[in-house]
């Protein structure tokens, strides 16, 4: 699904329940923020009814993983995205204007938009013996310029000029290790710490990162849940968005890849081409 009324980017999402998992616990969304928020395609469980109208536009990108083995994993997901779309809809009247001056209180609202989320997947554990959370990677592109908020382990990446580039760190115990200085890069490879989470949306530790880029044409943005990482390397990414190909193909490429390493966890990729 290519972006036709967003003139910066194309861009196309898709998710795979994978081939091992019962169910799929990802979900990703793409959207143009106007004056509110039109959503364009996901795979959300619930859809926030906003209504459109134009002025301010930019186009928002997420992806977020429920955490595995936990009850309610995709209900965590779902809500954690349908929230930060409504409540960047309702906040919207704050990027009519982006100038230096209101970029501090932009940030501050993209990440108000995630303690929110977080708040409703908390208000959802209520009596759940395993209380629900997800992972969280969300970038809004206004122009070529990518804002980028992270929580957990899914990741943001961009291919400029054949060089892949990682925007995010895993918010996980063994990176955790690794700047303490206990373990090296390899070893955390190797570790089951890999994939502990200390930060997620609705976990009893989060702690958003924030960050901002500024991209140019024809670079390609990647966002991506571990289903992708876990079984493609960055070289391999890199050479599929390196490709002259459609957005669509790459997503369906890298996800055919995935699939191909193994497929144990749920899939979940978007990919947006700068186009100006």
């Amino acid at each position: 699904m290519s972006t036709s009324g967003f003139s910066s980017a194309e861009v196309f999402g898709i998710s795979d329940i994978g081939l091992v998992r019962k169910e799929n616990e990802d979900r990703f969304a793409v959207a143009l923020l106007r004056k509110t928020l039109t959503l364009m395609h996901s795979n959300l469980d619930v859809v926030p009814l906003i209504e459109d109208g134009p002025v301010f536009e930019a186009l928002l990108m997420l992806v977020a993983d429920g955490v595995g083995g936990n009850d309610g994993g995709a209900e965590a997901s779902s809500a954690a995205a349908s929230t930060i779309m409504t409540y960047l809809a309702s906040a919207s009247s704050c990027f009519n204007r982006m100038d230096a001056d209101a970029e501090y209180g932009f940030m501050e609202q993209l990440e108000k938009s995630v303690h929110e989320a977080h708040a409703q997947v908390v208000a959802t554990s209520e009596n759940r013996r395993r209380p629900p959370a997800t992972t969280l990677t969300m970038a809004l592109l206004v122009s070529s310029r990518a804002y980028v908020v992270h929580v957990g382990d899914s990741r943001a990446m961009y291919l400029r000029k054949g060089r892949l580039r990682v925007l995010t760190r895993d918010q996980t115990m063994a990176e955790e290790l690794v700047d303490a200085g206990a373990m090296t890069e390899e070893q955390a490879a190797r570790s089951t710490f890999t994939h502990q989470l200390v930060s997620a949306v609705g976990g009893s530790e989060m702690t958003p990162s924030l960050g901002l880029i500024d991209l140019q044409p024809n670079d390609l943005f990647l966002l991506c849940s571990d289903g992708l990482t876990k079984h493609v390397t960055n070289d391999r990414i890199a050479a599929v968005l390196g490709e002259p190909w459609s957005v669509e193909q790459m997503c369906i490429q890298l996800r055919d890849d995935a699939l191909a390493g193994g497929g144990t966890d749920n899939i979940a990729i978007v990919v947006a081409r700068i186009l100006a």
